[in-house]
């Protein structure tokens, strides 16, 4: 007979094992093959997300790294992550920041890197329950560990809501501005990654006085950063 203990631990570990498994078999594929759809694409078909209506149809085309403007790439990661090349998919000071100022009583502001980002739409749903935060983290580290930092870019450049039921940079640049990704200038780049705070509150079709000063903010750190030669560092392979 076994002992119950021994039973514990063989049953702890096949989940570890099955649960290791699972996650390779949903994550390492697209590595090279581009995902189908998303969790948020599923969501906002059957509910909707945030205060939208459920989309009848998704608008979204996929392309690859090389069919997207070089300016669109760097436009997202000096708006939303510019740690991205080098951090392992956390970046440690904002959320010590953000934890700082939520104990000193001001509001909970977000503190995801472009890795954490990607898994929620691909994976997740929006929330801050703490599993959902647990599988978000494990998720995270996993796609650091298995996919090249330019790869996480170009799925998630893909998979981001950028407008209405519409996700995707090439969908999103021939809805707004009416041409495909590759011809986007550094201007319609910025304008694009600053909705990316909330797609569904912002949008580049009729931008507010908001979006138009964050734009030029983003335009100055990508000069900041050193133009499209930032890019050079991410890896490939």
């Amino acid at each position: 007979m076994i002992h119950p203990v021994a039973m514990m631990r063989r049953l702890v570990l096949g989940l570890l094992l099955f649960g290791i498994t699972l996650s390779l078999f949903l994550t390492l594929p697209f590595r090279w093959f581009p995902p189908p759809t998303s969790a948020f694409m599923l969501q906002a078909r059957s509910g909707g997300l945030g205060s939208a209506p459920p989309c009848s149809v998704i608008n979204r085309q996929w392309v690859a790294w090389q069919s997207i403007a070089p300016v669109v790439p760097l436009a997202v990661i000096a708006a939303e992550d510019q740690l991205f090349p080098s951090h392992w998919g956390f970046d440690l000071s904002a959320i010590a920041s953000a934890l700082r100022e939520r104990r000193l009583g001001g509001r909970l502001r977000g503190a995801s890197t472009i890795s954490q980002q990607l898994v929620k739409n691909l994976y997740l749903w929006p929330g801050q329950t703490w599993y959902r935060k647990a599988l978000e983290a494990w998720f995270t580290l996993l796609l650091e560990a298995t996919w090249p930092k330019r790869r996480i870019l170009e799925v998630y450049l893909n998979t981001v809501q950028f407008d209405d039921c519409t996700f995707g940079v090439e969908a999103a640049s021939r809805r707004i501005f009416h041409k495909p990704a590759s011809r986007l200038s550094p201007r319609e780049a910025a304008l694009l990654a600053s909705v990316l705070p909330n797609p569904v509150k912002y949008s580049a079709v009729r931008p507010s006085r908001y979006m138009q000063e964050r734009s030029a903010w983003i335009m100055q750190q990508m000069q900041s950063l050193g133009g499209t030669a930032y890019l050079a560092g991410l890896n490939d392979q």
